[in-house]
């Protein structure tokens, strides 16, 4: 039963990965035209995006900084980072350093983190 249930899952997935394949062929209508403008805008917000996702988990997962309580923002590869709670000069000049290695990174603002 169990060999049957998995050749006809696969029989399926085959039938309609063909079907899509043999449609898209099919198709006849011209590609949707999007302004250059707004792609640049939105291959930035994904940039910007992705670069303060990973300046943060790699703040959160480095030793000595307090990752949780530096906020991380990008515009534009600007990368700003801020805080509530006071940190060290060394934790803020690592912290820097990180922000810096990310690709993407045009430059890095500090000067909201708060230090002791």
């Amino acid at each position: 039963m169990k060999k049957f249930a998995i050749a006809a899952a696969t029989a399926t997935a085959l039938t309609l990965t063909m079907a899509n394949v043999a449609f898209a062929q099919q198709s006849t209508q011209a590609p949707l035209m999007v302004a250059a403008g707004e792609v640049t805008k939105a291959k930035e917000a994904t940039s910007d995006t992705w670069i303060t996702t990973k300046v943060k988990a790699d703040l959160v997962t480095e030793k000595g900084i307090p990752g949780t309580d530096i906020k991380v923002e990008t515009n534009k590869g600007v990368v700003s980072l801020s805080s509530d709670v006071a940190v060290s000069s060394a934790q803020k000049d690592t912290a820097v350093a990180i922000a810096k290695k990310i690709k993407g990174v045009q430059a890095v603002s500090a000067d909201g983190l708060k230090t002791n």
